[in-house]
């Protein structure tokens, strides 16, 4: 018979707890991995869930042992990193006792980095663990419970109903600002209609991320003029920057978007800003712009991404590749007085002939019509954001999941970011 002493049951514990270590390493570097690759440009929807699948699997493994488990998940929360506190919350949830998930969420919430594990891992539950927390959470009293709970419908695109009115009628909820702007965000997500006085009494305000987010979700709810109020957003390099040429220019009329075009080009700082909105756009009336600037080493990749983003053009598929220049940036890179060490958001681009591309676009050019929107080379239409929103790679997603939105007047934006299980 098994010797089940309690000296003998801790020795199989440690023997046994280097595995459990294991587990929650790779489930936090797993995490980490998936959180940089929903929006990478070579990643589609079947590869971030082949990485999911990885990542469940070390959580099952976990499981195996909530003790042990726990034990090893309670340790790494004190490093406050966002890939140890995804992987406890969802450990503590699953175990379904409220002291552990009390300690993953206290962790979770101790810095701003650490949050995104939290709102994941409260993405990643299925509804019947999930909601009853979020309810929770909504209801609760403390301010970062509230944003928790709505970050969770977010990720989720659960409408969370009368409470999302409550809470911006609140003066002590619209004094904590992450929980403010979350709220407006939520808004234009869901298309909350209803919300709509709440979002034109913030289209003014001073505060740089109220005013962003009030005019984002108004555009989406319809008001398309509120782009115009993203203006000095897209003009200036900031966190909004991005986000505001993503909206403005898929919204903004032809001819005004190529005003804008036109004037952000007059700043030479703002380039990639002019790439990238040439490509949100989609008019082919800058294609051949859009090749010349693939001449650039540091440009080459960006324009050639706006370019497919117009045309549909895959530049593997048609062997429009050539290796990248000896002189091509790296970025990071090692340099001692280079304070640039962020990831080069061109790394997994292909870098493209710009030969061969300006000869296919001589041979079939003549099927676009100048002044026309295209995406990936299609008109949008529903159905076939519908494809790309399937089987497109990340960024192509992202860019349909706004089209789509923009586009039907009463659907939930998608989150292409959400976990692909869940869909």
């Amino acid at each position: 018979m098994a010797d089940l002493s309690i000296p003998n049951y801790l020795s199989m514990q440690n023997a046994y707890r280097d595995i459990y270590e294991q587990y929650v390493n790779d489930a936090s570097f797993l995490w980490v991995l998936r959180s940089v690759t929903i929006n990478q440009p070579h990643y589609e929807a079947s590869d971030i869930l082949e990485l999911e699948q990885r990542i469940e699997a070390q959580i099952d493994g976990l499981m195996t042992s909530v003790d042990i488990g726990w034990e090893v998940c309670d340790e790494a929360l004190e490093l406050e990193e966002a890939g140890e506190v995804f992987t406890s919350m969802v450990v503590a949830m699953r175990s379904h006792e409220i002291s552990k998930i009390q300690k993953a969420v206290e962790a979770g919430l101790k810095n701003d980095s650490a949050i995104p594990g939290l709102i994941s891992a409260m993405g990643w539950l299925p509804d019947r663990i999930a909601n009853p927390w979020t309810e929770r959470f909504l209801k609760g009293k403390d301010m970062n419970h509230k944003y928790l709970g709505l970050a969770a419908c977010r990720v989720r695109r659960q409408n969370p109903g009368e409470i999302l009115s409550d809470i911006l009628q609140r003066d002590d909820c619209l004094q904590h600002e992450k929980l403010y702007a979350r709220a407006l965000r939520l808004i234009g997500e869901l298309r909350r209609q209803d919300c709509m006085p709440w979002i034109n009494a913030a289209l003014d305000d001073d505060n740089e991320i109220i005013n962003f987010w009030a005019n984002w979700s108004a555009a989406l709810l319809g008001q398309r003029s509120s782009v115009q109020n993203l203006k000095p957003l897209v003009f200036n390099d900031g966190p909004y920057q991005e986000q505001s040429i993503q909206l403005a220019f898929r919204v903004l009329p032809v001819e005004q978007a190529r005003e804008w075009i036109s004037e952000l080009s007059k700043d030479d700082g703002q380039i990639r800003a002019v790439i990238k909105a040439t490509g949100v756009l989609g008019d082919p009336h800058a294609i051949n712009w859009l090749i010349s600037k693939m001449q650039d080493p540091i440009l080459a990749k960006l324009a050639g991404e706006s370019f497919a983003y117009i045309t549909g053009v895959d530049f593997e598929k048609h062997h429009l590749v050539v290796d990248e220049p000896d002189n091509y940036p790296i970025i990071p890179n090692d340099g001692d007085e280079d304070d640039n060490v962020g990831l080069d958001e061109d790394e997994n681009l292909p870098y493209p002939d710009a030969e061969k591309v300006a000869a296919i676009w001589r041979n079939h050019g003549q099927n676009f019509v100048v002044g026309r929107r295209y995406f990936m080379g299609r008109p949008t239409t529903p159905e076939f954001l519908n494809e790309k929103l399937v089987y497109g790679a990340q960024r192509q997603r992202h860019a349909a999941a706004l089209e789509l939105a923009l586009n039907e007047n009463d659907a939930p934006l998608p989150n292409t970011r959400a976990r692909i299980l869940a869909s």
